[in-house]
């Protein structure tokens, strides 16, 4: 397969982990890569939004996502100037439109992400009226391309752990690649960096190494992608919103398994599981042990 990334993890990169001195299970001495978070607080125009727990990587990116799939920034929104400042830990995104969400940033909730994600205002505003493309699919021989690709590529979860990574992909091909603490930034850090490209979501799929939550299907909705895939589990709301809107969920994506609870008509099968050999154990995550015993 052709190497179609844009955007690719960077593990190497020494401003993401660190290493640390310790003990293993029988007392002898080890040293481990451990990821680091740091916190990032979000200016729009002079209005202090949010401090969010970031590895530090692509803050303009993490920027304007956050506040397009908060509905704080608009899809059509000018934006005139993102000044970060590495030092102080801020990142200001300044727009030609003036903005006042004094009221939005009152209703704040807690969301099901690691790192404590936060969101603002009215979640589902809109939401029930989105429309996403009928025309799109998923072959089930693109979806094992996929799991292969990303499996195999370089990535900080490999190096250091403890992190979550989400992939902007067209049929068979990852085209951007991007990891945090949480799964609600590096979704945020892929809304970013479409809009600031004019990428479309239309005929795009996503996929998250973290479990298919409401949160989660209202930012890939948002992103206006048809398809959202993930190694992990669902949320009941996650699914009932997913139903609702037709988007396709697929979770639980593993070797040649995989479930899908919304939007099945989507779903081409044009490949034999049997075909499909079982993912390296290196690759596998948090609680995979466990639903590998219980056939998940």
């Amino acid at each position: 397969m052709p190497d179609t990334l844009r955007v690719r993890p960077d593990p190497t990169d020494p401003r993401l982990t660190r290493r640390v001195r310790g003990l293993d299970q029988t007392g002898a001495p080890v040293e481990v890569s451990v990821t680091v978070e740091r916190p990032l607080t979000l200016y729009l125009n002079g209005q202090e939004i949010v401090t969010m727990m970031t590895i530090g990587d692509r803050p303009e990116d993490l920027a304007l996502g956050y506040l397009l799939n908060q509905n704080m920034l608009r899809p059509d929104d000018i934006v005139t100037a993102i000044e970060h400042d590495e030092d102080l830990g801020v990142v200001v995104v300044r727009t030609e439109r003036p903005t006042d969400h004094e009221a939005r940033l009152k209703k704040k909730t807690l969301t099901s992400g690691c790192a404590q994600g936060t969101a603002f205002g009215d979640l589902m505003e809109n939401f029930s009226q989105a429309r996403l493309p009928a025309e799109a699919e998923l072959r089930t021989s693109w979806l094992y391309g996929l799991l292969r690709a990303i499996n195999t590529l370089p990535t900080l979860y490999l190096e250091a752990g403890a992190i979550h990574g989400c992939a902007l992909c067209k049929a068979d091909a990852p085209i951007v690649y991007m990891e945090d603490v949480g799964r609600h930034n590096a979704v945020d850090k892929i809304a970013g960096w479409m809009f600031r490209h004019g990428e479309p979501g239309a005929d795009k799929i996503f996929y998250t190494t973290g479990r298919l939550t409401s949160e989660m299907v209202i930012k890939t909705v948002r992103m206006g992608i048809p398809i959202l895939i993930s190694r992990s589990g669902f949320t009941a709301w996650g699914v009932e919103l997913a139903q609702e809107v037709g988007l396709t969920l697929v979770g639980r994506c593993k070797g040649s398994r995989f479930i899908a609870l919304a939007g099945e008509h989507r779903i081409v099968f044009d490949a034999d599981p049997q075909r499909e050999g079982e993912e390296s154990s290196r690759h596998w995550r948090k609680n995979s042990r466990e639903a590998e015993s219980h056939g998940a």
